[in-house]
């Protein structure tokens, strides 16, 4: 599935984000007009990590602007037994939340 944001939802996303205009600018052609990634780092010179940085900085604010009411994000250091039950139990969380759709 390709990452994709309306104008509204990016700018959202990028309220109170502290990034350079390069970043938004890039941010932008992926995420709002479909741009591949590639095209940006031919283009800026940069490496294909740095642009997928840029764009995943975004979609990360979007992200978590954007839980479920009642839902927290988490991040933990486990035992594994302990950390395949919490993988469970996000799956699970997942398909109850598509279903409600």
């Amino acid at each position: 599935m390709k990452k994709r944001l309306t104008e509204r939802q990016f700018q959202e996303a990028i309220k109170g984000l502290d990034v350079g205009a390069q970043t938004l600018e890039i941010a932008r052609g992926v995420l709002i007009d479909g741009k591949p990634q590639k095209e940006f780092a031919t283009a800026l010179g940069l490496s294909r990590g740095a642009i997928s940085q840029a764009v995943n900085r975004v979609w990360a604010a979007h992200d978590e602007r954007n839980l479920p009411a009642g839902y927290v994000r988490v991040s933990a250091i486990l035992p594994e037994h302990r950390a395949f039950i919490v993988k469970k139990w996000a799956e699970d969380a997942t398909k109850k939340r598509q279903h409600k759709k």
